[in-house]
């Protein structure tokens, strides 16, 4: 059976978006959902779901889609993912479930993700929530994993409390991913929700500082979840990276997000614009300070990456969006050292590579060829080579298990060497996708529940 074609996405112009912040692509209309919901083979024995990490019932809510019942589909992703409007618009689906869907065998996959994000988009129900029992739990982190398991602790009847550092709730979903992936309008529509679920959201705690995790249990909480996530920048402990114009993806993201970079020139934001920016690293984290900067009016941006394309973890479509936008890319090339002059970064020195034998990862394994470096002038680098967890809960409570550099250690289902605390996230895993972390915070959430019980 020939099967009809997948329904593409409309989305900005590249000359039109890289002026702007605005979301790149656009929602499935109706009647465009409804065509790529008939694409759906409706198999007896679905293999998509085995790519959901949430476990949502994918065949279920396509078919809602395809009787044109669109509050109905947002319902059943409700059912097992508390953040479907973030998860549509950045979760890796072409390697989850939409890897696993039959149609795409012989052709293109279901476009399960934008399906998703239509119904979210589109709305649904409050979920019912069970009678309230008497227990307390705190949620330390307002990341993926710390959103979704208040929503599930609440929805079962928890009391639950969610502390964040920050002045805004969200994690790395607000201070990590760009307004043209993410809306910062999204993220509060989602986050909103998880209130409406009863969970109270304190903002500007630091647990670790202002409260400890004893000091939790002392105040009658009967379990703690931590998701503090990974927000420690690795560093290339290289010569010149104190360089006025050096800056890590990190801090770099969060002036263009929390700090309103994005609504340039409205808000007057510290962070330099820089005429020639070069980027370091391949991934989704390299590729949004890449876009941001070309918005931030970049005449040339070139993202340095020591390996091939086909190596790059970045998504495929980031990595197509980013070439559409006249983003240069140097590969099987690694910097060396930032040149300076008077305290600012002009150029960045960098060499060859060619690729050996597969490395731990499975990828192959760069190696500098002699006698070919090369200088890129630039006035800003963004380094975006990985993060490391935030260290402070395994500083400030030595009792719970962690390794050397601060990750929690914790089983399949959170659960910690310290009785009543889990974790969940990238603080157990390292930085991985949204999806993940939100499968980790289900998980822990069920753990919690069994304990408490």
């Amino acid at each position: 059976m020939q099967l009809k074609k997948r329904q593409v996405q409309r989305e900005q112009l590249p000359e039109e978006r890289i002026k702007n912040f605005a979301e790149v692509s656009f929602t499935y209309t109706p009647e465009e959902a409804v065509k790529e919901a008939e694409r759906c083979l409706t198999c007896k024995k679905p293999l998509c779901t085995h790519g959901c990490p949430v476990e949502v019932d994918i065949p279920e809510f396509i078919e809602m889609i395809r009787r044109w019942d669109f509050d109905a589909a947002a319902d059943i992703i409700k059912r097992r993912n508390n953040l479907p409007a973030i998860c549509g618009r950045v979760c890796p689906q072409e390697t989850q479930c939409e890897k696993y869907c039959t149609a795409g065998k012989t052709g293109e996959a279901v476009a399960i993700g934008k399906l998703e994000r239509f119904a979210a988009d589109y709305g649904g129900e409050k979920p019912e929530i069970a009678p309230k029992k008497e227990k307390k739990v705190a949620v330390v982190g307002s990341g993926p994993a710390g959103l979704t398991a208040a929503g599930d602790l609440a929805r079962m009847g928890y009391t639950v409390t969610l502390f964040e550092a920050l002045h805004i709730p969200g994690g790395v979903l607000a201070y990590g991913i760009p307004e043209f992936r993410l809306p910062k309008k999204v993220v509060k529509y989602e986050v909103d929700y998880i209130r409406e679920l009863g969970v109270d959201i304190q903002l500007n705690t630091l647990i670790g500082r202002m409260i400890s995790i004893d000091e939790l249990f002392h105040t009658g909480y009967g379990a703690v979840f931590v998701a503090t996530g990974a927000g420690l920048p690795q560093f290339l402990d290289m010569r010149g990276e104190n360089l006025n114009g050096v800056y890590y993806a990190n801090e770099y993201l969060t002036r263009v997000n929390l700090m309103k970079a994005y609504m340039f020139p409205d808000y007057e934001t510290p962070v330099k614009r820089g005429k020639n920016v070069a980027v370091i690293g391949g991934g989704n984290v390299a590729m949004d300070a890449a876009r941001s900067a070309l918005r931030l009016r970049a005449e040339n941006v070139s993202v340095i990456y020591r390996r091939g394309e086909g190596e790059m973890p970045a998504r495929r479509e980031e990595i197509e969006h980013a070439k559409e936008e006249g983003i240069k890319f140097v590969l099987l090339s690694n910097p060396l050292e930032f040149v300076g002059q008077g305290g600012w970064l002009r150029a960045v020195k960098c060499v060859r590579m060619e690729l050996c034998e597969p490395d731990e990862s499975g990828r192959c394994r760069p190696i500098p060829l002699e006698g070919s470096e090369f200088t890129i002038e630039c006035d800003v680098a963004i380094v975006a080579i990985g993060n490391n967890p935030n260290p402070l809960i395994a500083r400030t409570s030595p009792d719970i298990a962690a390794t050397e550099n601060g990750h929690i250690l914790a089983d399949i289902t959170g659960s910690t060497n310290k009785k009543g605390v889990f974790a969940g996230g990238d603080i157990v895993t390292g930085a991985a996708s949204v999806i993940s972390a939100m499968g980790a915070g289900k998980r822990a959430a069920k753990s919690i529940d069994q304990y408490l019980s």
